[in-house]
């Protein structure tokens, strides 16, 4: 067995129509404990939407949400690994492929001539980030980001002096600016750097991390949980209407800055996590690796890992 292109279109649109339709475990069930600990009645009624819609999609195969997103993809490329510059062909291909089906709302539209590509590619989407690392292995990382969730994306270029004096009270204040336009609870991924699209970047990136998983760094962990514990005193709630639970996670990355600036990037998620983590190896086994949500006999919903489909 070895790599093909259709094997890689394969693996694409799986990940598509995953993204779409059956969200991660580690957000289900965090989902579900916020809806436990919430005695805000308006707040729990909103849960209980978000719960049986994501519910209804995954027994239905239909989108969790009308917005499907932009497709980001980030990519490990092995040294070794073969197709390699028919990887990112066959990711725009697949993702077509799941728009054709109805997987995807087309969402690629063009700024200059405001036409819309009708299959989510265009010019410079698939967003594609590539990292090459050694080894003979492919792997991906898709995020469909909603626009709802990225128009709140706040960047801060703060002074070097006050960097991590103001970095907790830029964050703070992004996201009660933000209010219910995110579509909360939300995830929230912050990031310094030298320079803004570095610290956007590597904040959508820390979006990928799953639900409770914390930073390697015993300090960073710490103000992870302590920015997570400010965002929800904000008291914003599920759809802006109050309650305990604002924000399901933080996530914080860094890249070393230059002397002269702190750059800050911060980048919310909606509550529906749409992300998938898949792998291929250099003999062709490809598999999903990220647990989702799946339909299972008699109309209920299980944790599991999806199949390739052909």
């Amino acid at each position: 067995m070895s790599v093909s292109r259709e094997l890689l279109v394969n693996l694409f649109y799986t990940m598509a129509k995953t993204a779409a339709t059956r969200i991660p475990v580690d957000v289900y069930d965090t989902l579900r404990k916020a809806r436990e600990a919430e005695d805000n009645p308006l707040a729990r009624a909103q849960l209980d939407a978000i719960l049986k819609d994501i519910e209804i999609a995954c027994r239905t195969s239909r989108p969790i949400c009308q917005d499907t997103g932009t497709p980001y993809l980030f990519i490990e490329l092995g040294d070794e690994f073969p197709l390699r510059s028919g990887v990112i062909e066959a990711a725009a291909e697949g993702i077509r492929r799941a728009t054709r089906e109805g997987y995807l709302r087309p969402n690629a539209v063009d700024p200059v001539y405001a036409r819309n590509s009708g299959d989510n590619t265009g010019r410079y989407v698939p967003w594609v980030h590539v990292d090459l690392v050694p080894g003979d292995k492919l792997h991906v990382h898709l995020l469909m980001k909603g626009g709802g969730s990225e128009a709140p994306t706040t960047l801060v270029m703060s002074t070097p002096l006050k960097g991590w004096e103001n970095l907790k009270k830029a964050v703070v204040e992004a996201i009660a600016r933000a209010g219910p336009l995110p579509c909360p609870p939300l995830v929230v991924g912050v990031a310094v750097a030298a320079g803004g699209d570095m610290a956007v970047s590597l904040a959508k990136r820390a979006l990928l991390r799953p639900i409770g998983v914390r930073n390697e760094d015993p300090r960073l962990a710490k103000f992870e949980e302590e920015l997570l514990d400010a965002l929800n005193k904000l008291g914003v709630g599920p759809h802006g209407f109050g309650g305990r639970t604002s924000v399901l996670d933080v996530k914080f990355d860094y890249a070393h800055r230059h002397p002269a600036t702190f750059a800050i990037g911060i980048v919310t998620n909606c509550w529906a996590v749409r992300r998938v983590e898949a792998e291929v190896t250099s003999s062709g086994e490809a598999r999903i690796l990220s647990k989702h949500l799946l339909p299972e006999e008699g109309g209920g919903c299980r944790p599991g890992v999806p199949s390739i489909e052909g």
